[in-house]
């Protein structure tokens, strides 16, 4: 009976996460940080108990390898990624410092910085991985065509793969 009790927990855990994982990966879509690297772990966790969660990693994966291969296509790519990344660290740091609402701030100071330190340690987070996430891109397919074509190429299969599925 605690075998049991414990799978289900073990389950519900999972699956939470999963679920988590993909709202955030949604949100991240349009906010900063890495949606589609949350989305599709979200989508692998879940893939674990849905087989329509099993479809959707592979081509969210491939997905999420061309918009890196595509960020360090060229070198005004990566210093515009690599200064994103950072300003987001920077935002970060002032929600850490939480300074005071300037006198130009037109609401309450209540206003000013919401989500307080945990939107701070977010941010952060978010150019951490964004800055890891950059320097793979970088050293797995700046310079490296065929890697580049490899990728192309399994986006297309899985492309076919999808009609026939």
């Amino acid at each position: 009976m605690k075998s049991l009790a414990g799978a289900a927990a073990k389950r519900l855990a999972f699956e939470t996460l999963g679920w988590l994982l993909v709202v955030a990966g949604i949100a991240a879509m349009v906010l900063p940080g890495p949606g589609l690297l949350m989305l599709f772990g979200g989508l692998a966790v879940l893939s674990r108990q849905y087989a329509w969660a099993r479809r959707y990693v592979e081509p969210v994966r491939l997905r999420a390898l061309r918009g890196a291969a595509e960020g360090v296509e060229t070198w005004p790519r990566i210093i515009l990624s690599t200064l994103g990344s950072l300003s987001i660290g920077a935002v970060g740091i002032v929600f850490l410092v939480s300074p005071p609402a300037p006198h130009w701030w037109p609401l309450e100071a209540t206003f000013w910085l919401l989500g307080g330190a945990w939107t701070g340690v977010t941010l952060l987070g978010s150019c951490a991985i964004a800055l890891g996430v950059l320097a793979y891109s970088y050293k797995r397919f700046h310079g490296h065509p065929a890697a580049r074509h490899q990728l192309d190429e399994d986006i297309e299969h899985s492309g076919e793969m999808n009609k026939v599925a």
